[in-house]
């Protein structure tokens, strides 16, 4: 016994081989639609146009999503003014654009000696930027690099 649900059929409870019948004479597929029921739910549609339609909502939906963009910025730990400045400027851009800003403050040779002179150029970077976009993830050293992600204010 299932119960019979859909649009050129009479809703109700049926054997199975009758709805089996019915789907047939109609040329299209006996689905089941909730096996979990009691009893199951079955509908009687065309299965390809089916599969076809739900492929074609994920599709859309998965156009809709909104992909992250992460723009990255390099600096030293001797950035002069200028140079900071012109950074400062391209990742206010990226903010307003609506991608994250991952600023790293990469250390050459002997140069990773410098990592407080590092991590106060980050964190002046992200008080330069705090009507743009809060920080994601506190200055942190990897390796050769100090990191830092800024992510855009709504």
């Amino acid at each position: 016994m299932v119960r019979l649900v859909g649009e050129n059929v009479t809703d109700g409870i049926y054997p199975l081989k009758e709805a089996i019948g019915m789907a047939e004479n109609q040329e299209l597929d006996l689905v089941e639609i909730s096996p979990n029921a009691n009893p199951p739910v079955c509908k009687i549609i065309d299965y390809k146009k089916f599969i076809y339609d739900r492929k074609k909502k994920q599709k859309e939906i998965k156009a809709k999503a909104h992909k992250v963009v992460v723009k990255e910025i390099r600096l030293g730990p001797h950035t002069d003014d200028h140079d900071f400045n012109f950074k400062l400027r391209h990742a206010e851009k990226f903010l307003t654009e609506g991608a994250k800003v991952k600023v790293d403050v990469f250390f050459k040779g002997r140069s990773i000696v410098y990592k407080d002179t590092g991590e106060i150029m980050l964190l002046r970077f992200a008080q330069e930027l705090e009507e743009f976009g809060k920080v994601e993830q506190l200055p942190k050293l990897e390796g050769k690099r100090m990191i830092m992600i800024i992510s855009p204010k709504k």
